[in-house]
C-alpha cells in the first residue's frame, strides 16, 4: 500500500483519481474546499494561508507520500473572477507540490514517486489565450499573474493557467531536486470531460456552446475515470522513465486540429 494525495478530490477527474487509486488498495489523502466523502484535508487553495493548510493538514496524516495529484481547479467562463482562476489553478497546485517535497522524496526512497498535474487541450485548442499570464506564473510571480488575468476574460486566463502548469513541470522535472531525487513530474491535458466543471461551462450563454463543438476521433467527450486511469498510469512504476511529459487525454481532438505538431505553446521568454 502506497500514499496518495489529491486536490479537489470531492468531485470530477480527482474524485475518481481517488477512488482508482483506493480500488488498487492504496491510501488517499484528499484535499478539498469543503468537507465531502473522501476529504480528509479542508483547505482553500486559492491563498497563501489556505496553501500552508493544506500542506500542514496533509503533513499531520504523512510523512511519506508516494504521489501527488494537483487536480482542484475552476473553469473560466462568464462571471467568474480571471484573478481566482490564477489562484487557484496555478499557484493552489504548484503551492502543494513545492510545499510536500519532503514527504515526496521520502517516498521516492520506496522505489520512485510521482506528480500529476492538470494541464488541458484548451492550451493548443483555444487560439489567442493570454501569455503574459502564464510567463508570470512561470516567474512564481502571483501578484503580476493576478495584474495581467484582471486584463481579460477568465475563458482566455484559464488555458494561460493549465499551459504554465505544463510548462512548470516540464522545466522543473528534469532538476535534481525532482528527477535526480526520485520524484517524476508529469501533466495530463484532457479535452472535454464530464465533470461538474464542464457541466458550469455548457451551461453558460456565451461560452457554453462551444464545449460541443471540438471535434473528436471517438465521437463523444470524456468520462473522469478515463483520464484517472491515465493519471494512475502515471504515477505508477510503469511510467519510472517518463519525465516532463503532457499527455493529452482528450479523445484524438488535439491530433484532429494539428496532425502534425501541437500549436499554441509558446509563451515567449521567461525570465529567471
Amino acid at each position: 500500500m502506497k500514499t496518495y494525495v489529491v486536490s479537489g478530490a470531492a468531485s470530477g477527474i480527482g474524485a475518481a483519481t481517488a477512488a482508482q487509486l483506493r480500488g488498487q488498495g492504496h491510501r488517499v489523502i484528499g484535499v478539498d474546499r469543503a468537507a465531502a466523502d473522501g476529504v480528509d484535508v479542508v483547505a482553500d487553495l486559492s491563498t497563501s494561508e489556505g496553501r500552508a493548510a493544506a500542506v500542514a493538514g496533509v503533513r499531520d496524516l504523512t510523512d511519506r507520500i508516494h504521489g501527488l495529484v494537483p487536480a482542484a481547479g475552476i473553469a473560466g467562463h462568464t462571471g467568474v473572477d480571471s484573478r481566482l482562476v490564477v489562484s487557484v489553478n496555478f499557484f493552489g497546485a504548484i503551492a502543494l507540490v513545492t510545499g510536500l517535497h519532503a514527504e515526496l522524496t521520502t517516498g521516492a526512497a520506496d522505489g520512485g514517486a510521482g506528480v500529476v498535474l492538470l494541464a488541458s487541450n484548451s492550451i493548443t485548442g483555444m487560439p489567442g489565450w493570454n501569455a503574459p499570464v502564464a510567463q508570470a506564473c512561470l516567474r512564481d510571480d502571483e501578484a503580476l499573474a493576478r495584474e495581467e488575468a484582471g486584463k481579460v476574460d477568465s475563458v482566455m486566463v484559464y488555458p494561460s493557467t493549465k499551459a504554465a502548469l505544463a510548462w512548470w513541470a516540464r522545466r522543473e522535472g528534469v532538476k535534481p531536486e525532482w528527477a535526480g531525487a526520485g520524484i517524476r513530474l508529469n501533466s495530463v491535458a484532457p479535452g472535454a470531460t464530464e465533470t461538474p466543471m464542464v457541466a458550469e461551462m455548457r451551461a453558460d450563454p456565451v461560452f457554453g456552446p462551444a464545449i460541443d463543438s471540438y471535434p473528436t476521433a471517438i465521437g463523444r467527450t470524456g468520462r473522469p475515470e478515463e483520464v484517472a486511469a491515465a493519471i494512475c498510469f502515471l504515477l505508477s512504476e510503469g511510467a519510472a522513465n517518463i519525465v516532463g511529459a503532457v499527455l493529452f487525454v482528450d479523445g484524438g481532438t488535439d491530433a484532429m486540429l494539428h496532425p502534425i505538431s501541437p500549436q499554441g505553446w509558446e509563451v515567449g521568454p521567461i525570465e529567471p
